[in-house]
């Protein structure tokens, strides 16, 4: 949706699906740039872009992400939204068929967004993620 409206297609929209019914990847629209770490000349320009909300996303996505050791074959969706200082991470993962389902929403300081992250996967593993997970690896490894 974001870019049909940048190229001027908004018309094209036949609908916004909202965020309760289909969550987005890990990272979903952020722009990364990677830099060496003793560049300071260049880690100072770049400051400039630096755009604090989408990095606070970004790091409590990838934090749950990680936490859960999915990646591009696992489906993990995501959203997160800042209120104020408020960051609230929804998370949910799936079976590869749909049939099973967990998902839960935290709410916390953004200055604490990798924990928030990590928080929620481990409410999600509580709710049985983990176990979805080691089928969806034993699927793929079975491929």
């Amino acid at each position: 949706m974001a870019g049909l409206q940048r190229l001027g297609m908004a018309d094209r929209i036949h609908q916004a699906i909202p965020a309760d019914i289909s969550l987005h990847a890990v990272g979903q629209g952020a722009l990364g740039i990677e830099c060496r770490g003793d560049d300071t000349e260049v880690l100072d320009l770049l400051k400039a872009i630096s755009h604090t909300p989408t990095t606070q996303r970004c790091y409590a996505e990838r934090a749950f992400l990680r936490s859960l050791e999915g990646g591009c074959q696992v489906p993990i969706g995501v959203n997160t939204t800042l209120d104020g200082d408020a960051l609230t991470l929804t998370g949910l993962v799936a079976s590869l068929d749909g049939k099973r389902l967990v998902k839960d929403s935290i709410t916390g300081p953004a200055t604490n967004a990798e924990q928030l992250g990590l928080d929620l996967a481990q409410r999600l593993r509580d709710m049985g993620a983990q176990e979805i997970l080691a089928e969806i690896l034993a699927e793929i490894q079975r491929d």
